[in-house]
């Protein structure tokens, strides 16, 4: 089977904050996958070196870029005072480390521009992005760069958006997926956040505005995973087919050969993996995480914005609990917990710490990417 711009049916999502390193992206070109570098949360230079380091290693790889939300950089009265008073309720978190609490941060857009800017002058193969669309005008500019253009939706409506921006390829993630929603298009809220096991017969696995670009508006953080609780990724691939007529990547649900086949089936040309991967020796996951994906204390997942003011599925724990009603502020309020979120590492505290993990989280194997890449591409 032909899959397309990707020459392989296995992604290794980019994981933000440090998993996805250039050596695990290199090994898993190695084994036989694709995998994408993370720009979120690095400063320009810092993406520039892990493009270098990746090239000198010969391998394939894409570049994602978080789409920054220009309301989140102008929030209003009301949801200054929802962080206010979110930040009253962290003292005590605070006060258990013994840390400062910093003041609110509303200028964050991730260096937005100047990371498009490097993309355009030195281009990669493939660029995606999550949080929203880059615009039409981005979009086109890459392409004549060179680059190939994948968004991230979470719904129909979504990738007919991104259709409409001219982009060549379509991450279509999942309720089940590990991490940060990408959902940019508002919809109903979910009866509640929690999530445990998903429904039967669904697919397990992990990750990742204005209207849909810089400049416009959108219901920040109001959005669930997908279109609708439960359902399988296969289902809503088989939806946004039918909306678009853009290769697709499966998101949420993949952790062995039988949920790749699912998706492929689906008429997915690849899927992309995140939880699969976080426990294998080239992640640059904190072993803190990789442990606390294999510890059965955990046992479920779920929902939450306690860690950074974006919807983004976690194993359920202490702190998760205790911060069910957190401000829908990204990323206000990931600035807002780094010195907490630190603070929990630095003292190996899993309950306090954000533990990214899709709900198949259980089937999460240590050892070599190419050992647990073997696995997937089985049959392929």
């Amino acid at each position: 089977m032909s899959h397309g711009l990707f020459g392989t049916p296995v992604i290794a999502a980019p994981m933000a904050g440090g998993t996805s390193t250039p050596g695990f992206v290199a090994a898993v070109h190695r084994a036989g996958g694709l995998g994408f570098l993370a720009a979120g949360y690095k400063s320009v230079a810092a993406m520039q070196a892990d493009i270098r380091t990746v090239r000198e290693s010969g391998a394939r790889f894409g570049m994602n870029v978080f789409v920054p939300d220009p309301a989140q950089l102008a929030p209003s009265a009301a949801l200054l005072a929802e962080l206010e008073e979110y930040r009253l309720r962290l003292r005590p978190d605070a006060l258990r480390y013994g840390v400062e609490l910093p003041q609110l941060r509303l200028d964050d857009d991730d260096e937005w521009r100047a990371k498009i800017d490097v993309l355009l002058a030195d281009p990669v193969e493939l660029v995606s992005f999550a949080f929203g669309l880059p615009g039409q005008d981005v979009v086109r500019a890459l392409q004549r760069a060179g680059s190939a253009v994948l968004a991230t939706v979470t719904t129909a409506a979504e990738a007919r958006q991104a259709a409409d921006q001219g982009v060549d390829a379509l991450v279509v993630q999942h309720a089940s997926a590990g991490g940060h929603s990408s959902a940019f298009l508002p919809a109903p809220a979910p009866a509640s956040l929690p999530s445990g096991s998903p429904p039967a017969g669904s697919q397990h696995g992990g990750s990742q505005p204005g209207g849909s670009q810089p400049g416009g508006s959108r219901a920040a953080g109001s959005q669930p995973f997908g279109s609708q609780p439960g359902g399988t990724t296969a289902e809503l691939l088989t939806e946004v087919r039918s909306a678009v007529g853009l290769p697709l990547v499966g998101a949420g649900g993949v952790m062995d050969a039988a949920g790749l086949d699912a998706v492929l089936r689906a008429g997915a040309a690849a899927a992309q993996l995140g939880t699969a991967f976080l426990r294998s020796d080239e992640s640059g996951a904190r072993q803190l995480h990789k442990d606390a994906l294999a510890d059965p204390h955990f046992t479920r997942t779920r929902l939450t914005r306690a860690f950074t003011g974006r919807l983004a599925r976690a194993l359920e724990n202490e702190f998760v609990r205790d911060h069910p009603e957190a401000p829908a502020a990204y990323p206000a309020v990931h600035h807002l917990t780094a010195p907490l979120r630190a603070a929990a590492a630095a003292a190996g505290d899993a309950e306090r710490l954000n533990l990214w993990a899709g709900t198949g989280w259980q089937q999460a194997q240590a050892g070599p990417v190419a050992g647990i890449l073997a696995g997937l591409l089985a049959g392929h």
